[in-house]
């Protein structure tokens, strides 16, 4: 709501913060593996109440507008709620958020808190598989979209991961 513009800076280890004209404002984060710090910060998402939420290697952390430190969840891990490598995030009306992962072949949903709702995808090109999902987009019905490149086609799902349809050749 406030117009602000939120970037990952990966090469500095931060997130850093703009208003809608391109003006800074503020930036947060450093080198490392604690608690509000970064290893390689490479997405960000924003939901209705402001929180930013940064994938960062094997986790997603969670900040307040200003950057400070909330939570975070994940780990490096291929069962429910750990991450290898994710790539996009999206958030949803309610607040959920969506995280791809590139090299699990997957989507992974949780609340706002960071709990584990549910996963989709494996690798394959059938009807709710991925080879190398690469994107994510959620409308305001709740239906998820899922860039899947190497299919050559987007995916249309529900918010629980049931698919809905797709298209591209």
């Amino acid at each position: 709501d406030s117009g602000n513009v939120y970037a990952t800076d990966w090469r500095h280890r931060c997130v850093q913060k703009f208003d809608n004209s391109g003006n800074f404002l503020a930036k947060w984060g450093s080198y490392g593996s604690d608690d509000g710090k970064f290893v390689a910060p490479t997405g960000i998402a924003v939901d209705a109440s402001g929180n930013v939420y940064v994938y960062d290697g094997s986790r997603i952390q969670k900040f307040d507008c200003s950057g400070n430190f909330l939570t975070n969840w994940g780990d490096w891990s291929l069962e429910s709620g750990g991450f290898e490598l994710p790539v996009d995030i999206a958030i949803d009306v309610a607040g959920n958020i969506y995280v791809v992962e590139e090299i699990n072949h997957r989507i992974q949903k949780f609340d706002n808190s960071g709990n584990y709702l549910t996963m989709w995808g494996s690798k394959g090109s059938g009807d709710g598989e991925f080879q190398w999902p690469s994107g994510i987009a959620v409308d305001t019905a709740g239906n998820v979209y899922v860039a899947d490149p190497v299919n050559c086609r987007i995916q249309k799902f529900d918010s629980s991961g049931n698919f809905l349809m797709k298209w591209g050749s």
